[in-house]
């Protein structure tokens, strides 16, 4: 098979979806590799590293699209590649179509089989693709929200930790999965005052347990979630339902009930987000006010730190990426259910019920169109 490694487009994302080592696995399994030249810079992977690698390096990203049979990107593709989509070609990447009606269009207009990272899921309910970069995005949102709540930069000038005779800044986790623990870990461990809010108890458990108690757990309702914005100085968002929307559990009136100066990071973005006034935004331009409430939306985060990024997410996606590429999307399909669950759309089909619930479609099992 033939597998091609186009530069990222998104707004400052610097991140590339393969890394030399897994070229030089995938030539030693008698595969092509085409990689685009300077996909790495951002990384700080160099053309000649690829080069030495195995890869065969291409100027420019159709030369790239046009000849691969398998693509393997970080974000889901941009206008500026919609046109390199095309019948027969797989396509791995995030996608996070939920919220992108548009993009779905062009993906069934083109006949493009689609898997994404973020709908690969386990057996034991696991989602191995979608972890490496939830850890990175759930540490970094509560380093970028104590850089926003200093005073120069629009927040409240409140320190998250502390010093001994001022209390600490009030941080509120909603959400206890992968983004949620890693985010109270870090703001726990830069000494904020840590709250984690989420619907399911038995989580809310084991948080308790792995905290020693020394993080406030809260099980979800409005009222919960009201009082404890009502406080915070510094909010993370990330609710996750895999492949679907976020559900909004922030409304506006809730927005408007925080503190002016205030620090929004809504990990859960990617998905639409989880409060009613989170909106896409860029590292270009990543922050806007709600009723004086700073907001940090940007969906790409852990593109602030490509290197680290790339290497957890290749670690992660190489194995599933060496399977599609020895065996066929098909078959790999047939013989792996977590594989099979991460297509979302196969040959002009939507394939994934949580983006068909989000956009309104109907919606075909894979396994009847194999």
């Amino acid at each position: 098979m033939i597998i091609g490694v186009p530069k990222e487009v998104k707004d400052h994302e610097t991140r590339v979806g393969l890394v030399p080592s897994a070229v030089t696995a995938l030539r030693e399994a008698s595969h092509r590799v085409l990689v685009q030249a300077g996909a790495g810079e951002g990384s700080s992977i160099s053309d000649q590293e690829y080069e030495q690698a195995g890869a065969e390096l291409l100027p420019s990203a159709w030369e790239v699209w046009d000849g691969s049979d398998l693509v393997v990107k970080v974000k889901e593709p941009q206008l500026s590649e919609y046109e390199l989509l095309r019948p027969g070609l797989i396509l791995f990447t995030y996608l996070h179509l939920a919220p992108l009606p548009d993009l779905t269009d062009r993906l069934l207009q083109s006949g493009v089989s689609a898997v994404a990272y973020e709908t690969i899921r386990e057996a034991d309910g696991s989602l191995p693709l979608l972890t490496p970069m939830s850890e990175v995005a759930g540490r970094l949102a509560v380093q970028i929200g104590a850089v926003y709540l200093e005073a120069p930069n629009g927040g409240r000038g409140v320190l998250l930790g502390g010093v001994p005779g001022v209390a600490p800044a009030n941080v509120v986790v909603l959400g206890g999965g992968v983004v949620g623990t890693n985010a109270a870990r870090v703001a726990f461990g830069m000494g904020g005052h840590v709250t984690v809010i989420d619907k399911n108890l038995d989580r809310l458990r084991q948080l308790d347990d792995i905290f020693s108690s020394q993080v406030v757990t809260l099980a979800s309702n409005a009222w919960t979630v009201r009082e404890a914005l009502r406080t915070a100085d510094l909010v993370i968002g990330a609710v996750l339902v895999p492949g679907a929307s976020a559900p909004r559990i922030v409304r506006r009136d809730m927005v408007a009930g925080m503190k002016r100066g205030a620090v929004v990071v809504d990990v859960a973005i990617d998905q639409g987000g989880c409060l009613e006034t989170s909106r896409p935004t860029t590292h270009t331009d990543p922050v806007y006010f709600v009723d004086g409430v700073l907001h940090y939306c940007v969906p790409n985060m852990p593109a602030a730190v490509p290197h680290t990024s790339t290497l957890a997410l290749t670690n992660a996606t190489f194995p599933y990426l060496h399977e599609l590429a020895n065996k066929g999307l098909e078959r790999a399909c047939s013989e792996h259910q977590a594989i099979r669950e991460g297509v979302n759309t196969y040959q002009g089909h939507v394939t994934h019920p949580g983006v068909a619930e989000s956009q309104g479609r109907a919606w075909r099992e894979i396994a009847s169109l194999l």
